[in-house]
């Protein structure tokens, strides 16, 4: 199943003429496209849906939407493995060796 899933903005640059985002999804960052969006900002939310960002979204709802999906294991389909690294790092769990683990800004 593939989630629209809600995330925050870190960044925006402009990669070959296209408007790109790193986004962070709870504490897994992705790169996000943002020519359906072409107004938003850096630290504003947005429903992602494979790779694109697809509506702007207020916070609450996003912190709510995210935290329904984790109670409900969707965010672990939809992430993975880098879902499980991130929510290790939260809880101050890594293995030390730097590799493949996920950092908020």
């Amino acid at each position: 199943m593939c989630l629209a899933v809600p995330g925050r903005v870190l960044d925006i640059e402009e990669r070959d003429g296209t408007r790109m985002a790193n986004v962070d999804f709870g504490g897994v960052v992705k790169e996000v496209c943002l020519e359906y969006l072409p107004d938003l900002q850096v630290g504003e939310y947005a429903i992602v849906h494979v790779g694109f960002a697809l509506q702007r979204l207020d916070e609450e709802s996003a912190l709510k939407t995210l935290e329904l999906f984790a109670e409900l294991g969707m965010l672990q389909e939809e992430f993975g493995d880098a879902w499980e690294m991130a929510a290790a790092e939260k809880a101050g769990v890594t293995d030390g060796d730097g590799v493949g683990e996920v950092h908020r800004p």
